[in-house]
């Protein structure tokens, strides 16, 4: 049978304003979890609106690779259920028209999902995470008090806790400092100075301190040593980055990293440690979370075909319990893959294979006309919660 382009047509413009409609909301909803980060900036520390907007919009590549997949659900679902809800589906069966015949737009429509939220983690990601670095940054070196705040311990720099007991802005010098750095691994050294000074370095994202007139008392917990040295002017770099020692090969964080940055690193890496898992996952990430998006549309087409009976919010939950025991996968397959139980790009492909199944195992169903009682599922899982709990 010849596929209706008109019907196609038709099929793709449906989607469009529901999708719309869930990446604006998902979008909203996860930039309203920064929402108390950026209160604290704008009341107590008097950061600008526009510096705000910036940090939002830097930080949105992040969500967008998960909001993306999850809208392209959505918009499928809610369009089957429509059509299905005003029996369009059943019509259509009655023409002759195969379930199979409706793929062609869903498959064009996750597609370009599919290329936007590669996009994002290709490109936007990285792109985001510098650019707000930078910007935390920019706001730290312009408003010393952000970064330090008088009389309070302050743990903005990675394994290092600073006290200052007074900070004189005209001058930009610190008053009283107490540090105590532990970035060396079994040594933790702590220095007391009367007077220090911050200088930046906007290049490698890295502060200076120095300390004048002063004393360190280092101690080695591995040899149970320790001795105390006294300095006329002493300085300590504070890395911005994530952590203090790294060289400058690495001084790049993983989410920063371009792809090419990240083969480099992957074959030039002699260890095999948690740094390097991580890298590993997060590069197989950047394409299985977009394949995702044509998994997650598939399987949108029968459960829209086939929640009809129970209402639209019925199938709009099956929708997001689907995606969460996605995600739950995603998220499990990083547990295992950073440990290395098993191989990192099973991990984060894992989760796509099986939305993949069940999504072609329920649309064959429903192109048969079987339909798959979930009502059932959700019963039987009723029972076994009832069960365990009065067990317990």
């Amino acid at each position: 049978m010849k596929i209706n382009s008109i019907l196609n047509r038709h099929i793709f413009a449906e989607t469009l304003p529901p999708f719309g409609i869930c990446l604006l909301f998902l979008s909203f909803v996860f930039m309203m979890t920064s929402l108390l980060e950026i209160t604290n900036l704008v009341v107590n520390y008097r950061v600008g609106l526009i510096t705000v907007a910036l940090l939002m919009v830097y930080s949105l590549p992040f969500f967008l690779s998960y909001i993306i997949p999850m809208s392209v659900m959505m918009a499928v679902l809610l369009t089957f259920l429509r059509l299905s809800g005003d029996h369009e589906v059943t019509a259509m069966k009655t023409a002759g028209i195969s379930l199979y015949n409706l793929l062609p737009p869903v498959l064009l429509f996750s597609f370009l999902g599919s290329v936007a939220t590669g996009f994002m983690a290709i490109h936007g990601i990285p792109w985001g995470k510098r650019l707000f670095k930078e910007q935390i940054f920019a706001v730290a070196r312009s408003n010393l008090e952000i970064g330090l705040k008088e009389r309070t311990f302050s743990d903005i720099f990675p394994d290092v806790m600073i006290y200052v007991n007074e900070i004189d802005m005209k001058k930009k010098t610190l008053i009283d400092v107490f540090i105590e750095d532990q970035r060396e691994k079994g040594v933790v050294s702590t220095t007391v100075s009367p007077r220090g000074e911050l200088f930046y370095d906007s290049l490698n994202l890295s502060s200076t301190l120095r300390l004048y007139n002063g004393i360190i008392n280092q101690v080695s917990l591995k040899n149970k040593t320790s001795h105390s040295i006294r300095f006329d002017t002493y300085d300590i770099t504070l890395d911005l980055n994530n952590g203090g020692g790294m060289s400058k090969e690495r001084r790049r964080h993983r989410e920063e990293m371009s792809l090419r940055e990240m083969r480099d690193y992957i074959k030039k890496s002699g260890e095999k440690n948690s740094l390097y898992y991580r890298i590993l996952m997060d590069y197989h990430k950047k394409f299985s979370i977009p394949a995702a998006c044509m998994a997650l549309g598939i399987l949108a087409v029968p459960l829209g075909t086939q929640t009809r009976g129970a209402g639209r919010s019925y199938g709009i939950g099956l929708g997001i319990i689907f995606f969460l025991f996605y995600y739950l996968l995603l998220t499990a397959g990083w547990a295992f893959g950073e440990s290395g139980a098993y191989p990192p790009a099973v991990g984060m492909w894992l989760p796509d294979a099986v939305m993949t199944v069940i999504g072609l195992f329920l649309l064959i169903r429903a192109a048969n006309d079987r339909t798959f009682h979930f009502q059932r599922v959700v019963a039987f899982v009723d029972r076994m919660k009832t069960r365990i709990q009065a067990v317990k």
